[in-house]
């Protein structure tokens, strides 16, 4: 089982945002730039002759492996600790992002490569989330993920735009996949060194086995958001794999105005509802990033040029935004927090697995018949589940929301208290009390001569 850092008590308002916490924020933003940069991946498997469905494939296979991954990933963030699994992770990520450059054709090595990078990735995602939620108290998990998040915005727009730049000023189009994988594979190394100094004081986990993963699914099951998970995971394939060849079927300049405005509102949206969670409850911000993902969706269909990008792009952040952190505090919270690595890797599974089951069937949709239809799938998923959580959450209450009002309760009672005992005493009463008392308990001169 993982060794939790000790964290304050719900009743007390730690402080979160210290020197550990910004060092992960600086890591996020950095692993988030290396991935944005690979969000061209589907012109790399053009340059090497491949279509949008051996695009789909190629992820597909990738994403494979991150889901046969994480059946062991929980288990062992939980028995080995973060330290290690984090530290063994960005090597993995390291090496299937230089295997990159490597790639001449879609034989073995691309295959690989994209199954390496992937696990990688995820993996850190994972051993990044766990590791900042366990150093906060449970009333602020939601917050600190969120918070957290905020970088990949940051780092969304710079890696959409360095690629986009990348892309203008390269003409060789080999020279141009080797630089761009170099510099992912660059940045993953700088990462790497973060991560061994912010993590140097780890302690060892404790050597109790945890149960099989199945029986933690089973027993710990976290309900109806491993929906709206598989719904992100939809959304993410749209935006990051197959958007780029929307944006050059137009004849656009890039996807730098999209992933900008994504960002800026995302990030905008993220500070704003920081809190939101203890005030309307995760549920309902769960409605409300799914239908801003809905009409993203249906906002991509009019676009004719980079501008028209900006209105799906903000709708799209605001949806990021808010399901983020609910739908990864809601489905690690399931878990005991001696298993919330476990739980926090199934959850992101269930985004992986969005991504791997819509991917090539959304890349044989747009070969097939363009991609007008692909959006108006994708948005019609997202009204469905949102239509279908709204069902099953309308009536179950958020117990982080639940707990923010009981604390307000407690402290109003508490104030109250200490009102009354603070009255100030009458002037009259008390003061013959108190001479009555010492009257009757002390002797006068005259008693003693008696």
């Amino acid at each position: 089982m993982t060794t939790l850092p000790t964290v304050p008590a719900d009743t007390e308002s730690p402080q979160i945002y210290d020197r550990a916490f910004w060092l992960a924020y600086t890591a996020n933003l950095l692993l988030v730039v290396a991935n944005a940069l690979t969000f061209r991946f589907a012109e790399f498997v053009q340059f090497l002759g491949g279509t949008e469905s051996i695009t789909g494939e190629i992820v597909r296979a990738g994403l494979i492996g991150s889901l046969l991954a994480r059946l062991f990933l929980g288990q062992a963030l939980d028995g080995l600790g973060v330290r290690r699994v984090w530290i063994a992770s960005s090597l993995v990520f390291i090496v299937g992002t230089s295997l990159f450059v490597f790639c001449r054709d879609l034989g073995f090595a691309v295959y690989a490569a994209r199954v390496l990078f992937m696990i990688g990735l995820a993996s850190m995602f994972a051993c990044s989330i766990l590791h900042i939620q366990n150093r906060a108290p449970a009333s602020r998990r939601t917050e600190v993920i969120g918070s957290l998040g905020s970088s990949g915005f940051v780092g969304m727009i710079t890696g959409a735009h360095l690629g986009d730049m990348l892309f203008r000023t390269i003409s060789d189009q080999q020279t141009l996949f080797m630089v761009l994988f170099g510099i992912t594979a660059a940045l993953g190394v700088v990462y790497l060194g973060i991560v061994a100094w912010l993590t140097r004081a780890d302690g060892l986990p404790s050597p109790t086995p945890a149960p099989p993963i199945h029986q933690l699914i089973f027993r710990y099951w976290p309900g109806p958001v491993v929906l709206v998970a598989l719904m992100m995971g939809l959304s993410f394939t749209v935006s990051t794999v197959f958007l780029t060849r929307y944006a050059t079927g137009l004849g656009l300049s890039g996807i730098g105005m999209f992933f900008t405005g994504y960002a800026i509102s995302a990030f905008c949206f993220r500070l704003l509802s920081r809190s939101w969670s203890q005030t309307i409850g995760r549920h309902k911000m769960i409605l409300l990033g799914l239908t801003g993902h809905t009409i993203g969706q249906l906002l991509l269909l009019p676009v004719q040029s980079d501008w028209g990008l900006i209105p799906p792009s903000v709708c799209a952040g605001f949806g990021h935004a808010l399901l983020f952190p609910c739908v990864i505090s809601l489905g690690s919270g399931a878990f005991p927090p001696a298993f919330r690595g476990t739980g926090t890797a199934i959850t992101l599974g269930f985004v992986d697995l969005g991504i791997m089951v819509s991917a090539p069937i959304l890349g044989g949709i747009i070969e097939r018949s363009g991609f007008s239809p692909v959006f108006l799938i994708s948005a019609g998923c997202m009204f469905a589940t949102t239509l279908v959580y709204a069902g099953l959450t309308f009536r179950v209450p958020d117990p982080e929301a639940n707990w923010n009002a009981a604390a307000d309760d407690r402290h109003t009672e508490q104030s109250e208290r200490v009102t009354v005992r603070s009255d100030p005493p009458s002037p009259v009463k008390p003061a013959r009390a108190l001479s009555q008392c010492t009257d009757a308990s002390r002797p006068t001169r005259h008693s003693k001569l008696r």
